[in-house]
């Protein structure tokens, strides 16, 4: 097969790159499309300001005139100055087969496309952020995805490491399955926790009011994801904290928008969603005209919770506030009929964050992997 790979340079190209994951995985059967409306958005630079940021190739591989896979380069500079990296990264890349005739072109173009602007390697899959989808799926192919995470082929990892890729880094996701009661120990050191006073749980009952604590919760996430050196992340500045927040705010429940103060200080926060996969895959990502009310049925539904946030200030770590945030998520989920909770990705090298997962009985239920690659290697594609 002669494969030629070329830019995406108009709407046509655009439409042609975002919606070609739907024909490569039409016969996937756990294979979840995003929301396409989203999708529009994010390859916005007009509406996504990473593209401020950051250098970016969209590209398009073609056989003759049918298209047979994509991807896209991203070089975020400012994370690379952050970081004192010269990192490019690979995102979007799909392709109908194994065959090295699509996947070699597409990487090589992307390799080539950094190597020309300085930089030293290539890894990926990873977006603009941490809080895009991150590393293929490894291990857990059996389980349905939930948003923001990859579901590829389990051929995929296979053939990057048949070009010259390697682990970059691992996230583990947790299935926790919530018991009926906690125990009573447990149970007690809630109630010891809260007694003493200094410590006021949050609830949040309505949007109007997380609108109000988002903002001291995305800078309490600043804080704590730079202390703990979260892959990728780099700090949010107020107009990504507002994109952020328009992004998320009509997919958040408030039953599972919970937090710790003390006085007016934000010292932890959780954010949790109803799975309602099963609507996107219903709607088949279309949320016009009557897909939102797919969607919105199926949140009503669901019987899992996904977390996508969380963050506790360091000064008050292993004083119970885990505890606390775990108890009160344990109680809304399960009055809402909700018996498990996916713990979104956590890096495998996190052991506070995987020790309260653990904690609570769950076990390791899905792997997304991270690859690299060094640009002084393997120069001539071969």
């Amino acid at each position: 097969m002669e494969v030629t790979v070329r830019q995406v340079t108009c709407r046509r190209d655009l439409k042609k790159f975002i919606f070609l994951p739907e024909k490569i995985h039409a016969h996937h059967r756990n294979w979840l499309p995003p929301i396409y409306l989203d999708e529009w958005s994010y390859f916005n630079p007009e509406k996504n300001k990473a593209f401020a940021h950051c250098d970016t190739t969209l590209l398009l591989a073609l056989s003759g005139a049918e298209i047979v896979g994509r991807i896209m380069g991203i070089i975020d500079r400012r994370h690379n100055r952050l970081k004192s990296k010269k990192d490019a990264r690979f995102a979007c890349l799909e392709s109908f087969e194994e065959e090295d005739a699509v996947l070699k072109p597409l990487l090589e173009s992307v390799e080539n496309w950094a190597r020309g602007k300085g930089m030293d390697r290539v890894v990926g899959p990873f977006g603009f952020s941490d809080q895009d989808p991150s590393g293929f799926l490894i291990e857990g192919f059996e389980h349905p995805p939930t948003i923001s995470t990859y579901y590829n082929y389990d051929w995929m990892p296979r053939a990057l490491e048949l070009r010259g890729y390697e682990k970059e880094i691992d996230y583990v996701t947790y299935r926790i399955e919530w018991p009926a009661d906690f125990p009573d120990r447990y149970c007690r050191m809630y109630d010891r926790i809260l007694k003493r006073g200094s410590l006021e749980v949050v609830r949040i009952y309505k949007k109007k009011e997380a609108r109000i604590w988002a903002k001291p919760a995305f800078r309490l996430m600043n804080e704590s994801y730079a202390e703990e050196e979260i892959y990728g992340f780099s700090p949010l500045d107020d107009e990504e904290m507002d994109l952020l927040l328009r992004r998320y705010m009509s997919l958040v429940d408030s039953r599972f928008l919970l937090g710790v103060k003390k006085k007016n200080e934000l010292l932890g926060f959780v954010i949790g969603i109803p799975d309602f996969s099963p609507g996107i895959r219903r709607a088949r990502g279309r949320f016009l005209p009557f897909g939102f009310l797919k969607i919105l049925r199926s949140m009503k539904k669901a019987e899992q919770l996904v977390l996508l946030l969380g963050a506790i200030k360091k000064e008050y770590r292993g004083l119970g506030i885990d505890l606390l945030l775990m108890m009160e998520l344990w109680k809304s989920s399960r009055k809402a009929g909700m018996r498990v909770v996916d713990t979104h990705h956590q890096m495998e090298t996190n052991r506070k964050m995987r020790a309260v997962s653990e904690w609570a009985g769950g076990t390791v239920y899905k792997r997304h992997r991270v690859y690299r690659k060094d640009l002084g290697k393997n120069r001539s594609g071969s």
